[in-house]
């Protein structure tokens, strides 16, 4: 299959498979497309060591890294600030109402010997802001990565600058036609149009509608579909809208490689297709997840609302390793608590079991090609 996005980054198949666990990125990239790393919860030294496995394992086939640079954030106007002064900026009320929670739910405090960093970190690790993204960057360009992509707001100069000397290209995700324009003044080379079915960070706006209208607006700059996409005929529906190929995300939390906590993968087997939400609570920022007793509490009249980016995910992060320590323990609470960032495919057969990341990917291709000979059919003479 050859698209403007296959012959960008050199792969064989338009499947571009974002995933936190390195074994999912290879595994996609060994199977003929793009496995792009989620990093924002890496710590430089993981990233390096992560970055250099993948490549170990990919013998030379490309991969590319995904990391979270948007424009505004608490900080922001002074260039960011450390995480200890961050951290005084957290309201007490905020702690009290969150220890208050956990207590209910009788999720038990994390032991002394609790190792942090790396990407065991989770939400409370992210990292946002130019003064620790900046070790970041110098990982990513010491290695041979093939796409870079910017996944809140436009890639800032520096960002474009230093890809492009590298010789590398760079993504953008837009939720809104709006924001794919301004991708494309920035100097993207790619724009991935997903729509509010994604998983994650997500607008408003449903992928069929979305697509049409981004390929239209920056053309001829190649655009991938995203959101709601995880089997062969969504795949040639992202085509026929006029993408160059998908961003796939949510589809591989199930698979035999992901990293995704047990007990949360067994709810992402079990739900339906109504049972996300989007909600701020992880992030700071809008991101669909599965519903739980946890997105509710935070949505309650009785809770303190949500602190914007990186304040969030800096209030809740050792909360969810408490949670995420025990989920799985049968009677625990902690089950019903227990969530992550999820699409809204999640009720459906691509993720109904669990599966090799090489057989999503050859599956997905397999039906797609039975999808457009189905569409063949309907203008023969």
């Amino acid at each position: 299959m050859r698209t403007a996005a296959t012959e960008l980054v050199g792969i064989d198949v338009p499947i571009f498979a974002f995933s936190h666990c390195r074994d999912v990125v290879a595994a996609v990239t060994n199977a003929g497309g793009l496995g792009v790393l989620g990093a924002v919860a890496h710590t430089p030294e993981q990233l390096d060591i992560d970055l250099a496995w993948i490549e170990e394992e990919v013998k030379g086939r490309p991969y590319g890294v995904d990391l979270l640079v948007p424009e505004k954030f608490a900080g922001s106007e002074s260039g960011g600030l450390d995480r200890a002064a961050l951290g005084d900026l957290l309201p007490a009320g905020h702690r009290q109402w969150l220890d208050g929670l956990l207590d209910r739910y009788g999720i038990p405090p994390l032991p002394a010997d609790t190792p942090t960093g790396g990407r065991s970190s989770g939400v409370g690790g992210m990292r946002v802001d130019p003064k620790s993204m900046a070790p970041l960057l110098d990982v990513l360009f010491a290695h041979k990565t093939k796409l870079v992509a910017s996944a809140l707001g436009p890639p800032p100069p520096h960002f474009i600058e230093r890809a492009h000397g590298a010789g590398i290209p760079v993504a953008a995700l837009a939720g809104s036609v709006e924001h794919a324009i301004k991708h494309k003044a920035a100097g993207a080379d790619l724009v991935v149009a997903q729509g509010t079915e994604a998983g994650g960070h997500t607008g408003q706006i449903a992928t069929m509608v979305l697509v049409p209208e981004v390929v239209d607006a920056v053309g001829p700059l190649p655009v991938l579909a995203a959101g709601g996409i995880g089997r062969g005929r969504q795949l040639a529906a992202g085509m026929a809208l006029g993408a160059d190929g998908v961003w796939c995300g949510s589809v591989w939390l199930t698979t035999e490689e992901a990293e995704t906590n047990p007990a949360v993968k067994e709810k992402f087997l079990r739900a339906g297709l109504g049972d996300t939400v989007r909600s701020r609570s992880m992030t700071g920022k809008p991101a669909r997840m599965l519903r739980s007793p946890w997105t509710e509490e935070w949505e309650s009249a009785e809770g303190p609302g949500t602190l914007p980016m990186p304040l969030q995910p800096m209030l809740v992060g050792e909360a969810q390793a408490r949670i995420n320590r025990v989920a799985g323990t049968p009677g625990t609470p902690a089950n019903d608590l227990a969530t992550y960032f999820v699409g809204q495919i999640v009720g459906s057969a691509s993720m109904s079991t669990v599966r090799p990341s090489r057989r999503v990917v050859l599956e997905m291709v397999e039906e797609f090609v039975e999808a457009v000979e189905r569409l063949n059919r309907f203008v023969e003479s």
